[in-house]
């Protein structure tokens, strides 16, 4: 952790994720800025409601949509669900879109495509995240 200001000390400072120390100084390695953003979005879409056991309605509702066939109202509601949580999770972004690209679809994977804006200093950004709803071949 460096102990130079940025300007940006509003957008917070967490811990990495995946979780790890760092090498050289044996401290908790963190990230700050749009990293942190980019991160909790992360987290958020990845962890599935029920997950947390102190916080059972934390994380995304995709992971019950697993087994339902993917077809357009599965999309919609991957659709809602994605920009529900990150509504409810990650106060620091508007959610500006969220598609899903079905075109990997026959190998078991939707790509949710999320695009955002930062709040405080209307910076746009995006995050792409593969979603796997059945085994690799």
């Amino acid at each position: 952790m460096t102990g130079e200001a940025t300007g940006k000390e509003f957008m917070g400072r967490g811990w990495a994720y995946p979780f790890r120390v760092e090498p050289a100084s044996g401290r908790i390695a963190t990230v700050a800025d749009e990293t942190d953003i980019q991160e909790s979005i992360r987290i958020i879409v990845c962890t599935a409601k029920g997950e947390r056991v102190m916080r059972p309605a934390f994380g995304c509702g995709i992971y019950d949509l697993v087994h339902d066939a993917i077809d357009m109202a599965t999309i919609v509601r991957i659709k809602r669900e994605v920009a529900e949580a990150l509504r409810l999770y990650e106060a620091r972004i508007d959610v500006l879109a969220v598609k899903v690209d079905a075109s990997n679809l026959f190998n078991g994977m939707l790509k949710i495509e999320l695009d955002y804006r930062v709040r405080q200093t209307n910076q746009r950004g995006n995050y792409v995240f593969p979603f796997y709803f059945k085994e690799a071949r």
